[in-house]
């Protein structure tokens, strides 16, 4: 039996996305406007950039399925995007095939966009042999876990019609395909041409630099930004390294943006500086504030902060033998004091109250955490809290938890982390009596101890692929590549399977719950602390959202010079 399903895209509002405002400077050309959302780009390819800036810059220079637009009420709506129209199928053995009608569009150096462009970036994204941190979000598409098993990019089950009709098989009813899939920039189409081309060019290149250096050359296949071929509303202009990247509209871009004709990135490695610029007039919006420009805010009780999408969380590996017992892992988690912990972090963190943070949709107050507070973090319980993990350490076996051993807690190195680092060792000594050696490392080292599960105990900042408390959930169960704590609980298996294939609605939302008391009274990761973000911008400009997942949207902003 076939079942197919049309959607208004006006009616894809995202409950929680932030309207901001921001400048810009008329001239006879048309609107200019300068923001600085960081540092210079680390990379400009889809399936490798993290930075909220280089993302930014990505969905400007890219248009997705579908793209984030903002109504007349200054909220993101998620509208079509290279979709002219899209419709879905229920099929027997339980997957849906979405179908995408693509309008007639052009990348910037004139050839048509093509369903194949669709194919190719996202089987790139897919491949093992790729290692982006992105491609967990196409997990949802039959297939995957055959090609991360295989290498076989074939297998993932998104195919070319014809030149303007894309199929999708997902595997089950995920009602965040639309709006967080089929909008990252990890998503966007890329051209195989182009990125062959550009490759091997690169290559030869950084060849040349070792023959000549001695050095190996480090150049990407996007490095030189003029060659890109792209097909956003914007197209690259102009980057002078250190300084500024510029992009001006696409005069072939299907359709019309009433923003800037022009986007000018200006580069600051701190917050400081990029303050600087804004004070100087250089830029009108910037992101983020410094920590005392957050103070200053907080203090105003009308201001209502903007949750950053992540969780930073311990990870306890339930894999190795002092955590095999969850009596263990409980106690430790209760030995935290999340509102010391999130003091050490800085002004911007906020003790957790679940794994999922406060601003991801759902529920009947529109807020999926809402007032579901699965931690108790009132410093008056906290004794308790410390004698009742005594308890269950005695219960597991152990006189005092100077019997597990010295253990270490791994962490990404930053002030920040080594703070917190510093505050759990001190909180798990004296309250349990834990001997816990902080290690800080580089990022990438990190993630390689994660993926091979060499640690016993690690801090990480726990984001989710979309804006859905489904995609902080999914990475726990048994078989996901993201499930570095090793946690195997078919009960937990069982519910997000049922949340798959449920329609939406209450019940979906019912397991949801559930799944997230059932993963954090197994104690296999003990979240810490949310953190929350805030921006400057000129007034008397409208037109632009930041997405609940980081990058700012500018090609609506309109207003007038101050």
């Amino acid at each position: 039996m076939k079942r197919w399903k049309q959607w208004a895209a006006a009616v894809l509002a995202l409950a929680v996305w932030a309207a901001v405002l921001s400048g810009c400077a008329k001239d006879e050309e048309g609107v200019s406007l300068a923001v600085c959302l960081g540092s210079e780009p680390a990379s400009l390819d889809p399936i490798y950039a993290t930075a909220e800036g280089d993302q930014t810059v990505l969905t400007h220079l890219y248009e997705n399925l579908m793209r984030v637009t903002v109504d007349v009420s200054g909220g993101a709506t998620v509208t079509n995007g290279m979709a002219k129209s899209y419709s879905w199928q229920d099929n027997l053995d339980g997957t849906i095939t979405w179908t995408f009608r693509l309008r007639g569009a052009k990348w910037s150096d004139g050839r048509a966009v093509k369903a194949e462009d669709f194919v190719y970036a996202w089987r790139r994204l897919a491949d093992p042999a790729s290692g982006s941190p992105y491609a967990s979000i196409l997990s949802i598409v039959a297939g995957y876990d055959q090609v991360r098993a295989t290498g076989d990019t074939s297998l993932l089950q998104v195919s070319a019609r014809n030149d303007s009709t894309l199929d999708v098989v997902l595997t089950g009813d995920y009602e965040w395909f639309l709006t967080e899939v089929c909008t990252s920039p990890a998503t966007s189409p890329l051209r195989e041409d182009v990125v062959v081309r550009l490759r091997d060019a690169a290559v030869e290149r950084n060849k040349a630099a070792e023959a000549e250096t001695g050095t190996a050359g480090t150049e990407k296949w996007w490095s030189q930004t003029e060659k890109l071929v792209t097909n956003g509303p914007y197209k690259m202009s102009a980057y002078e390294p250190g300084e500024s990247l510029c992009l001006t509209d696409f005069s072939k871009y299907y359709g019309s943006h009433a923003g800037p004709t022009e986007l000018v990135f200006r580069f600051a490695d701190t917050a400081e500086e990029a303050q600087a610029l804004y004070d100087g007039g250089e830029v009108d919006l910037v992101w983020p504030l410094a920590d005392e420009a957050v103070a200053e805010l907080a203090a105003d009780e009308t201001w209502t902060p903007t949750t950053a999408l992540g969780t930073y969380t311990v990870l306890l590996n339930c894999s190795q033998d002092a955590f095999t017992d969850q009596l263990v892992r409980q106690a430790l988690t209760l030995a935290i004091d999340r509102e010391a912990v999130a003091q050490a972090a800085g002004v911007t963190a906020r003790a957790a109250e679940g794994l999922v943070p406060p601003g991801v949709p759902g529920g009947e107050e529109g807020d999926f955490r809402g007032a579901n507070a699965l931690l108790d973090n009132d410093p008056e319980t906290y004794a308790g809290r410390c004698a009742q993990a005594r308890q269950l350490l005695e219960e597991a076996g152990y006189d005092s938890g100077a019997d597990l051993g010295e253990l270490e807690y791994l962490y990404e190195d930053t002030p920040e982390n080594a703070a917190v680092a510093q505050a759990l060792a001190a909180q798990w000594q004296q309250a349990l009596r834990v001997k816990v050696t902080p290690v800080a490392m580089p990022a990438k080292e990190l993630r390689t101890a994660l993926r091979s599960g060499e640690f016993t105990l690690a801090g990480l900042n726990v984001r989710a692929v979309g804006n859905d408390a489904e995609c902080f959930l999914m990475q726990w169960t048994s078989d996901s590549e993201s499930n570095y704590v090793h946690y195997e609980n078919s009960a937990y298996d069982t519910l997000l399977a049922i949340i798959a294939g449920a329609d939406g609605g209450t019940a979906r939302m019912g397991c949801l719950h559930d799944a997230e008391v059932l993963l954090l009274e197994d104690g296999a990761v003990a979240p810490l602390y949310t953190t929350v973000t805030a921006w400057t911008l000129r007034e008397s400009y409208t037109g632009a959202c930041r997405d609940a997942r980081g990058w700012f949207c500018l090609a609506g902003v309109t207003g007038r010079s101050m």
